[in-house]
């Protein structure tokens, strides 16, 4: 029997000890944070679903992006909250909206800053679907066309990234030859290649006003009882020209995170959700748990799992754990 030759407490005697062999290493660079972004000036909306979040202004997002730099945090991602909502969704690739001001802002601000915008048009439509609608059912093939005005309209405004989040079949390669051929071949793609039809969505839905109108998204965002369908989007939008992949959510998806991991040669981003922080912050404040080791535990886990970059609202509050 291996016992007492091998003691596996040696290694965990000390704070140092336990450092010294630690196995997943979170970093401030690991972390994307997300924003929304809404019209005015020294704007703070709060989401009452997620407490700590807020609809903001472009002012107060350049504010928070400079905070993230300065924490090592080294991307945001832009959603946005438009001035006019209409059945196709055109306030998505209005240059006069506020993704597409903030990130001209953001880039004139803090140039280094690494800008990801969200592709998709729930925000943006009258019906909260993420894409054109007849009949009551969504199109596929029609919505292609305004996620790449969508799209160039923020690789204009200077996005160093655009992430399509709307799951219509063909949306990479639509987008990937609507930049190329407009001159933006060096605008990457971060694809939410596996967006799942979850329930942890709902404090999302609030700061963002997506809400669908009728029915709901399983036609187009995935059932969370398949793993191997993961895999097929993840690759075809790899063939398709995605510079790098995303599972969403992340927190009961690991094993989807671990095996999409093994299957690609690109960065893979996996999205903690607004259920998955509500949830912590809802147990903190009730006192059930200590937040900072409980998300430090939580980020830890889904970057073990195979995830090179987490998307995370806790962004900010866990960069400055990690640096205490």
């Amino acid at each position: 029997m291996p016992y007492p030759l091998h003691r596996y407490r040696r290694l965990r005697k000390s704070a140092r000890m336990r450092d010294m062999v630690r196995e997943t290493v979170l970093q401030p660079s690991d972390f994307i944070y997300p924003l929304f972004v809404t019209g005015g000036e020294k704007v703070e909306n709060p989401v009452e679903a997620m407490p700590g979040v807020y609809q903001l202004s472009v002012d107060r997002v350049r504010e928070e992006a400079e905070k993230a730099l300065s924490l090592g945090v080294p991307s945001v991602l832009l959603f946005g909250i438009p001035s006019y909502k209409d059945k196709k969704g055109s306030s998505a690739y209005d240059p006069n909206e506020p993704v597409q001001e903030a990130v001209k802002v953001l880039k004139e601000s803090c140039p280094e800053l690494v800008v990801i915008t969200d592709v998709c048009l729930c925000e943006y439509t009258s019906h909260g679907h993420c894409g054109v609608v007849e009949q009551g059912k969504v199109l596929n093939d029609p919505t292609l066309e305004i996620l790449i005005e969508t799209a160039l309209s923020h690789a204009r405004a200077g996005a160093d990234i655009v992430a399509p989040s709307d799951m219509m079949d063909g949306r990479v390669q639509a987008i990937r030859e609507g930049l190329d051929k407009k001159g933006y071949s060096e605008v990457a793609i971060l694809s939410y290649a596996a967006k799942y039809s979850s329930s942890f969505y709902g404090p999302f839905r609030e700061a963002a006003g997506s809400s669908p109108e009728f029915g709901d998204r399983k036609t187009y965002q995935m059932d969370p009882a398949n793993a191997r369908e993961a895999l097929k989007e993840v690759v075809s939008d790899v063939e398709e020209g995605a510079d790098m992949v995303m599972v969403k959510p992340a927190l009961s998806y690991l094993d989807v995170i671990r095996r999409v991991n093994e299957e690609v040669n690109v960065p893979v981003a996996a999205y903690n959700v607004s259920g998955e922080y509500s949830m912590i912050k809802a147990a903190s404040q009730n006192g059930w748990l200590e937040e900072k080791p409980a998300v430090l535990e939580m980020l830890a886990s889904i970057k073990r799992a195979g995830a090179d970059l987490i998307l995370t609202y806790y962004a900010l509050q866990a960069a400055r754990w990690l640096k205490e």
